[in-house]
């Protein structure tokens, strides 16, 4: 598999393994270190477990640390959506995260997510609060609010939630086509100049490498078309009479990306949360871990530690 080359380059103290979760789905997960307390990393869209590679072997340093693809990315399974889509729910795909935690036998863990990987995250946190420590969300504002915020700018820029929404396999058909130059294009849209360094042609060739997978584009569209159906009525439970997050959250986002933008974040997660800490940063789009890796792991290591702590 041409991704151990990767995984071999960026995490090589990890341990690579299928996990089953059930209904025949398998996650692809690493894990290394031996910390008391365990750390969950997930990623975004387009990405793969790969956006951790400038911090994941110094959290290992601190934490149990397990990085996954979610159903539909990278080497996980991609089963194929059920009509309502429920298989592609934030909801059936934080029981994958639970599920990968409880084989390495933690019942509790701290968190972190990415775009697609804090909306599962924000899931997570709101049906099993019990099963997370601290909640960091990287880019995001609740998914319900975020459509129901959306102007012509938003949809201009993050025009793929609506396009990966259309059925009869459309953006399935279209986007395999020229998965590199979509990769790209993505990349070109969203990360600030200052940080083009930090995406190597071989990262782009291996986020293009899984995007390319058979059921890889179906799994994603899956994944946006449940965000637009099934979650949003999940979160009419939720996030509609802003029921409060129970854990300590972080929320970070990219000041000159859309969401920094167009959002008041700290405001939109103070709604949310009593326990909150908010971090806008600067010279940063929307990939956050991979265009400010430095800023973005010191910040994360005082907030767990203050979590640690009690202080937070």
């Amino acid at each position: 598999m041409e991704g151990n080359k990767m995984d071999a380059k960026y995490f090589s103290s990890f341990r690579q393994e299928f996990v089953d979760v059930g209904d025949g789905v398998q996650i692809n997960a690493l894990a290394g270190g031996s910390g008391r307390e365990a750390l969950l990393l997930i990623h975004g869209h387009p990405e793969t477990h790969l956006i951790w590679r400038f911090m994941a072997e110094k959290l290992a340093q601190r934490y149990f640390t397990v990085l996954v693809d979610m159903r539909g990315y990278g080497d996980s399974s991609k089963p194929q959506g059920l009509p309502d889509h429920s298989n592609y729910s934030k909801r059936t795909m934080a029981q994958d995260m639970i599920r990968v935690m409880a084989h390495y036998g933690f019942r509790q863990f701290h968190a972190v997510g990415h775009d697609r990987g804090a909306r599962v995250l924000h899931r997570l946190v709101l049906d099993h609060p019990e099963t997370t420590l601290s909640c960091t969300l990287m880019d995001i504002l609740p998914t319900y609010d975020m459509y129901a915020g959306t102007n012509e700018e938003f949809a201009t820029k993050y025009w793929h939630w609506f396009f990966y929404i259309q059925g009869n396999g459309f953006p399935e058909k279209l986007l395999a086509a020229d998965p590199d130059y979509f990769i790209h294009y993505n990349l070109n849209l969203k990360v600030g100049p200052a940080a083009r360094a930090n995406f190597p042609e071989e990262v782009l060739q291996e986020y293009t490498r899984c995007f390319a997978l058979p059921g890889t584009i179906h799994g994603i569209a899956e994944d946006y078309r449940a965000s637009a159906g099934i979650d949003r009525e999940y979160d009419k439970a939720d996030v509609v009479p802003h029921k409060k997050i129970a854990v300590p959250l972080c929320a970070m986002w990219g000041n000159n990306g859309v969401v920094g933008k167009l959002w008041d974040v700290k405001a939109g997660w103070q709604v949310y949360s009593d326990r909150l800490r908010a971090i806008g940063i600067d010279k940063c789009g929307h990939f956050v871990p991979e265009e400010q890796p430095e800023v973005v792991y010191n910040e994360l290591v005082r907030f767990l530690d203050d979590v640690d702590r009690g202080t937070i």
